[in-house]
């Protein structure tokens, strides 16, 4: 079934993806998991899709966007059974209006954002933020932060910097975080502020050098799942979130540069 949808996101109407629902005619609800991930988790989710369908028997159908497309979708009816989100309060706005299941809430994992540029830039990413004053970097690609925690993070971080002021005119938006990665890899950007989690992960981790941003210089990136209420598979959805605080799990978050439960 397709569908699409009409939200607004921060003010702006937004006309979501349209997509084909991961549950057909001939599937039984209970064996599929429908699952709505923030991007930044694009190179650690596939393992831990594997673990599950391996362990549970039970396939996951995995979509990757920005969290606020998504809690938009789900407000709108988008047949999801699980969202993962890069910010919690995504998850317990959904829960307090509910359209998600409050007592599934896990935080799962706290993000972390990189300054990161193509090697053969010849940025000297180890000046930290101040290397965006090098008159090469003509464009910055970040995350929307109308709609993506990374972007939040990526323009708090630029004023904690002092520098918002002087590069906004060079920031350059994706849709997402791994848009925003997209840009500055394929040089349609000189530098980008991403997620760790994609840094660390092919491809960027050959191509590419970071620096990572001093946490304290941006609001914690909580990153939560919650079982959504219209889900047709909510057993099988609760065993994936149980997946997630297993230890084999958690040490594949840290692995990908998450900060996971329990983690120093």
């Amino acid at each position: 079934m397709r569908g699409r949808w009409l939200a607004t996101v921060a003010g702006t109407v937004v006309a979501l993806t349209t997509y084909l629902s991961p549950v057909r005619a001939t599937e039984k609800p209970g064996r599929d998991v429908a699952v709505a991930a923030a991007s930044d988790l694009q190179s650690v989710l596939p393992a831990v899709a594997s673990r599950f369908e391996r362990d549970a028997g039970a396939r996951v159908n995995v979509s990757y966007g920005s969290s606020g497309a998504f809690f938009a979708q789900i407000q709108n009816g988008a047949p999801f059974d699980v969202f993962l989100s890069a910010d919690v309060e995504y998850p317990r706005r959904l829960a307090a209006a509910g359209t998600a299941d409050a007592a599934t809430l896990y935080e799962y994992a706290t993000g972390r954002i990189v300054l990161w540029t193509r090697r053969d830039a010849g940025i000297d990413v180890t000046r930290g933020l101040a290397a965006l004053s090098d008159p090469r970097v003509q464009r910055i690609a970040i995350a929307n932060p109308a709609h993506a925690p990374y972007g939040r993070a990526a323009v708090a971080a630029l004023k904690h910097a002092r520098l918002y002021d002087a590069v906004q005119h060079k920031l350059v938006l994706g849709e997402n975080i791994s848009q925003a990665a997209q840009f500055v890899d394929s040089g349609n950007a000189d530098a980008g502020i991403l997620a760790l989690s994609l840094a660390v992960a092919p491809p960027l981790d050959a191509r590419g050098t970071y620096y990572r941003i001093p946490p304290e210089s941006h609001s914690p990136i909580q990153q939560a799942a919650i079982v959504v209420s219209a889900s047709r598979n909510k057993e099988t959805a609760q065993r994936f979130l149980d997946l997630l605080r297993r230890p084999d799990i958690k040490a594949l978050l840290d692995r990908f540069g998450f900060i996971a439960p329990g983690s120093k």
